[in-house]
């Protein structure tokens, strides 16, 4: 009897302390954070791992979101493409986490993609992409083609007088998308084929020389010549490094980046890089109340005052304020709530003003052109006088011009072509 009693009185215990678990876990909400921390990525998405778990504190602080406080989850993909999906459904199916945050490269963005689709999650993706993709899952604060790359090729040919065009990238889809659609925008304003040279190399490539020579002999006839850059991760070091070794500077051949920003320019000789451009939406060196204030908290946060902030995080700032405010709006995390409340919300950005989330689940921001500083800052040389709307599909392309995308109820497609009438699916 005794022993039975012990046995009872073992199960109640266990029982207890399983329901005190559960019921600690449905006082938070659990917020999903899918960035490599290790691997060739992880020279870019660590510092966005921070970001979110800075931004998530800041939000405990201020008493947590309807009621609960928000606990994040972070996992890592380890620059590991597939290893992306496994570690989403990880996140939604086992950690039941509310929204993801993450994602660097479009081929990671599309390795979870079908997952975020089947288990009707949310993810906020920070990156500048190359478009041609809009999904009722996804919501986009990185800059669409539109956004970036369109108007830095603009301000190389109109301000600098650039006639010859290199295209160098990262062998992934990004750079090959967004390399296709400036090739047709390039020539559509009359750049010849022999003055467009295309170039991609692998994540993590190191041995330049042989291209940065191909470069210096293509950049040699006269024409003014520039180099629009889609190189991801650590192989911009020894890239710009290169340019350096064979003399190449930036009064020579300019470089304009779409993926080097202040996190990627921190610990490294910036004397070579000093003169090339950088396309983002958002610079550190922006003077803004707003923007004083994010740097103070970040760099109070990681408690270290030599850290910056780049351009991903504050695509963070955005993509997790409007989910905030989303969710308040819904009350609800539920994601189908969530993703019709998402529409129109409205938050402020870095810049001193403010972003939209249109029904194409793109947003508004302003587009800036920086000039690397030898202290591995930019500043800024050009700038839109206001916000431009990310547009999901490229007006450049023939099988794009004539397909929006309008998540809003009656036509909740990603893909509707306005000539046929049709919605070809939920992304492509």
């Amino acid at each position: 009897m005794k022993k039975t009693k012990l046995a009872l009185s073992g199960l109640a215990a266990a029982i207890s302390m399983t329901l005190s678990v559960q019921a600690l876990a449905a006082d938070t909400i659990k917020v999903g954070v899918l960035h490599s921390l290790s691997g060739t990525m992880a020279i870019s998405e660590t510092t966005l791992k921070d970001t979110m778990l800075m931004l998530i504190e800041e939000q405990n602080k201020k008493g947590g979101l309807l009621g609960k406080k928000l606990e994040p989850v972070v996992v890592d993909p380890a620059s590991n493409w597939p290893l992306f999906a496994e570690k989403a459904r990880e996140l939604v199916e086992k950690e039941k986490v509310s929204a993801v945050f993450g994602c660097w490269t479009s081929v990671s963005r599309k390795s979870v993609l079908p997952v975020f689709e089947e288990l009707n999650s949310i993810l906020f993706y920070p990156v500048q992409y190359e478009g041609e993709e809009s999904s009722k899952n996804v919501f986009y604060t990185g800059a669409a083609p539109n956004q970036q790359a369109v108007p830095a090729v603009d301000y190389l040919m109109n301000e600098i007088g650039v006639e010859r065009w290199v295209l160098a990238g990262t062998d992934y889809v990004y750079p090959r998308t967004t390399n296709k659609i400036l090739e047709a925008y390039l020539k559509a304003k009359g750049v010849k084929d022999s003055d467009i040279m295309i170039n991609y190399t692998p994540f993590g490539h190191s041995d330049w020389q042989s291209i940065v020579s191909d470069i210096k002999k293509f950049g040699s006839t006269g024409k003014k010549t520039a180099v629009v850059s889609t190189i991801n991760g650590d192989a911009n070091v020894p890239f710009y490094k290169e340019l350096g070794n064979q003399g190449l500077s930036a009064e020579d051949i300019p470089v304009v980046a779409f993926s080097v920003g202040e996190e990627e320019l921190s610990g490294i000789d910036t004397k070579p890089l000093v003169g090339h451009l950088a396309a983002w939406n958002y610079f550190q060196s922006v003077e803004a109340d707003v923007n004083e204030d994010f740097i103070e908290s970040w760099k109070t946060y990681i408690k270290n005052d030599k850290r910056v902030t780049n351009d991903p995080m504050e695509a963070h700032y955005i993509g997790f304020n409007m989910w905030v405010k989303a969710v308040e709006k819904a009350g609800t995390t539920d994601p189908e709530a969530v993703q019709d409340a998402l529409i129109g919300v409205t938050v402020p950005n870095l810049t001193g003003g403010y972003s939209a989330m249109m029904p194409n689940h793109h947003i508004t921001k302003p587009v800036l052109i920086g000039e690397i500083q030898d202290d591995g800052q930019f500043q800024v040389v050009w700038q839109t006088s206001g916000t431009v709307a990310g547009d999901a599909w490229s007006d450049f392309l023939p099988g794009s011009k004539d397909i929006i995308s309008d998540w809003r109820t009656p036509l909740s497609c990603g893909n509707y072509n306005v000539k046929t009438g049709k919605c070809s699916g939920q992304n492509f």
